[in-house]
């Protein structure tokens, strides 16, 4: 494997720039690099040389950089924000930011330029001293000699390069360097906008520059409508580079029902040139109809037309109206949170809990044997004996993901293979397939018409956390290729005949989701701003999503 050559910093200094990768490649070095110096010394060239070269394919994996976050101007949300974006992750804000990183051990080099320059320098230290407790985080943060942030972080034990000291500095090559170069080198702090966005004006805040925007939420108690709220609710992709149209559409899906009734309007219409339809949203604090609770995982699979399956954080499933989320029905709670959910077609409500065990419940109005079939048939039913089958296969392996129709049975387990059960069968051995690298993450199945004589295959969808999506009829082998694949974990997975065709929803890790209409060869895409636990499609072709504080209901226009 070749190795990229890394050219020289500029201005001479030979001298820091070897100390920096020396540093990087020390595994007892303190975790966080201070650069500072005085203004005008080179401290922002230095650090554009450490990024351009440790983003660069085929760098050693020590001198990677994996974030790079001018801090000139942003507040603590925003680089959040701008941080969890570029390292694949989806926060809210600084705590569920730290918990997420902390929940993924990738070794991470993060540089942070201008830390005298933000919004509010005090609280970003504060920011950084908390990214320094992670083992696996690297930190390179820039700032001027002589502030408070720059003696505060100093104390922190972490080492520090002042560049205003000789020996970070080659005198003869600066020399020569400044002979033959006389280009100023721009600062990367980010210029202030001499405008004042209106906060109140939907219009106005889809057009402005996001970063501006939420430091000015972020100083701001006001609602403005309900505009804050929202804003904040969704930030992170509404600091996306994105079209007005785009940004609209985002902010729509998080304002509540308390928010100023003339922004739901005005919203809509600027989200109208977009792929999407927003049909209806539900959003943390709702009262009419209510917010069903955080959405831990959903299906509308095997439920009375209309209607959609969830369940929450404390393990209480709840069935709502899929055309309004008006609630229909409540099931007595489960003992664990469930991460998949299923429903056979005798009613039977299967749920895999987080540590693998299966629960069951009915839906609500489920009839039941009576009288003189009850006295007759006063055996196991096939549900049953099929969720036996199923409980000693778990009890075998981890199991982390499920889902059923009327052809297929299917659970998902750590060690990245899919199990199948037919539930006409329920004695029968499992069909299994190894498709993943590391542990399958979601589950989804229809079932495909193979004639006029009612036949059909079932089609298995995989998704796991090796970022791959791959298909499988259990009756042949598993496609060779994936049918989608990125860098990011899948976190859910849907499929379903729509009036379009079929379709398959998929939700990535970093939040992005993708609905691709199989049959038309399109993709919808969409960044809701926060991770997505859940997807459901409805057979007339809308989108659920399930988030912790969002339950939305989209159509592909």
């Amino acid at each position: 494997m070749s190795v990229t050559r890394w050219g020289r910093p500029a201005a001479g200094r030979e001298p820091a720039g070897a100390a920096l990768l020396a540093w990087l490649a020390d595994s007892s070095a303190p975790g966080l690099c201070v650069v500072t110096g005085g203004a005008g010394c080179g401290k922002s060239a230095l650090l554009a040389w450490l990024v351009r070269h440790g983003t660069r394919a085929g760098t050693e994996r020590e001198r990677v950089m994996h974030a790079f976050v001018p801090l000139g101007g942003l507040s603590v949300r925003g680089a959040v924000w701008m941080l969890a974006d570029q390292l694949g992750l989806v926060a809210r804000g600084p705590e569920e930011f730290l918990a997420r990183l902390a929940g993924d051990r990738r070794r991470v080099t993060v540089v942070l330029p201008d830390l005298h320059a933000a919004d509010d320098p005090g609280a970003l230290a504060e920011l950084v001293l908390a990214l320094n407790a992670h083992e696996h985080v690297r930190l390179v943060v820039e700032t001027r000699s002589g502030t408070a942030v720059q003696v505060q972080l100093a104390d922190s034990g972490a080492a520090v390069m002042d560049l205003d000291e000789p020996q970070w500095t080659d005198e003869a090559r600066r020399r020569s360097w400044d002979a033959t170069h006389t280009e100023t080198v721009a600062s990367t702090a980010r210029q202030q906008a001499a405008t004042v966005v209106e906060l109140a004006d939907p219009a106005a805040l889809c057009a402005a520059d996001p970063w501006e925007v939420t430091a000015a939420f972020d100083a701001d108690p006001e609602e403005h409508g309900g505009l804050r709220a929202a804003w904040l609710r969704a930030g992170q992709s509404l600091c996306r580079d994105q079209e007005v149209a785009e940004r609209a559409l985002v902010l729509l899906t998080a304002l509540g029902d308390a928010a100023d009734p003339r922004l739901r309007p005005e919203l809509a219409r600027l989200a109208a040139p977009t792929y999407w339809q927003l049909d209806w949203s539900k959003v943390r604090g709702d009262m009419a109809p209510p917010w069903p609770g955080p959405v831990f995982a959903m299906t509308t699979v095997g439920l009375p037309a209309g209607q959609a399956l969830l369940a929450d954080h404390q393990g209480v499933l709840r069935t709502v109206d899929a055309t309004d989320g008006t609630p229909v029905g409540r099931l007595p709670q489960l003992p664990g949170r469930p991460a998949a959910l299923c429903v056979l077609a005798d009613s039977t409500v299967l749920a895999l809990d987080g540590q693998g065990h299966l629960h069951e419940a009915m839906l609500p109005g489920a009839s039941r044997p009576t009288g003189l079939a009850a006295l007759l048939d006063d055996g196991p039913t096939p549900a049953q004996r099929l969720t036996d089958t199923l409980r000693t296969h778990l009890a075998r392996s981890l199991g982390t993901a499920l889902c059923a129709t009327p052809g297929v049975v299917a659970v998902g387990v750590a060690d990245g293979s899919v199990h199948t059960f037919t539930p006409s069968k329920p004695d029968e051995p499992a069909r299994s397939a190894a498709l993943h690298t590391g542990t399958v993450t979601a589950l989804a199945a229809l079932d495909l018409p193979v004639g006029d004589d009612g036949q059909a295959v079932p089609l298995l969808y995989s998704a796991g956390a090796d970022g791959q999506v791959r298909a499988w009829s259990p009756t042949t082998d598993p496609q060779p290729t994936p049918v989608a694949e990125r860098t990011s974990p899948v976190t859910a997975l849907s499929t379903a005949h729509t009036p379009r065709g079929l379709a398959l929803a998929v939700a990535w890790a970093d939040g992005l989701v993708e609905l691709r209409l199989l049959d038309e060869g399109e993709t919808r895409r969409l960044w809701p701003g926060t991770t997505v636990n859940a997807l459901a499609l409805t057979a007339g072709g809308s989108l659920l999503i399930g988030t912790d504080d969002r339950l939305l209901c989209l159509r592909p226009r």
